[in-house]
């Protein structure tokens, strides 16, 4: 694996095995950002990630996977990193308006690269930590890959969610060790074993409702 044609049907392949609907312009975008990932991940070492194959499914699949599960307009992806799974999904729901979240100012240059050469008119950046971040518009579903701690991910992210809106927990095996200690004001709807093709272990989403402030 690593011809340009061969992760094209890759990609297609497994995103009609998760079901989702994503254009040619989508797929090729999806692809463009994969191969500025790869480029600047030399560098800026922004995943241990390095085999073509895992970057397809261990990135983009399984960023995408959750796409059958996001609520309303505005979307935001805390501690997005290298635009996972923010990007995946901006690119596959251009109706969504999408922001990556992220401290850390290499990070940010990497997906500032990324927006432009892209042109992601749905996608804004913000380069701050989620307690200090404090947006005029509440968002309706938040994401992240990044904590390990659902517990602290509602703590200190949890002002960020509009009241209805819903966080969105991407974790591997579930339950895991890890006890679920909810903060006040929201709910765990539900926990779904994600179909991420071609990816041999478990993930999950864990997702929680906001009920009040």
């Amino acid at each position: 694996m690593g011809k340009a044609e061969d992760l094209k049907t890759m990609l297609a392949e497994g995103v009609d095995g998760i079901g989702l609907e994503v254009d040619d312009q989508g797929r090729s975008q999806i692809l463009g950002y994969l191969s500025l990932l790869k480029r600047w991940n030399r560098v800026y070492n922004l995943t241990t990630v390095k085999s073509d194959t895992d970057f397809v499914t261990r990135h983009l699949l399984d960023s995408l996977s959750i796409v059958p599960y996001l609520h309303g307009r505005k979307i935001i992806d805390i501690g997005s990193g290298a635009g996972l799974p923010g990007i995946p999904v901006a690119l596959a729901c251009p109706d969504k308006e999408v922001t990556l979240l992220d401290s850390n100012a290499k990070r940010c240059r990497f997906l500032r690269q990324v927006q432009a050469q892209l042109k992601l008119h749905n996608v804004s950046i913000v380069q701050q930590r989620a307690e200090k971040y404090h947006p005029h518009e509440k968002f309706d579903s938040l994401l992240s890959r990044a904590f390990s701690s659902l517990s602290s991910f509602i703590a200190c992210s949890g002002h960020l969610i509009a009241d209805g809106g819903q966080l969105l927990a991407m974790k591997g095996q579930w339950p895991g060790e890890e006890p679920v200690e909810m903060v006040a004001g929201f709910r765990v709807e539900g926990v779904i074993k994600l179909n991420v093709p071609g990816l041999p272990e478990q993930r999950h989403l864990v997702i929680c409702k906001k009920t009040h402030k």
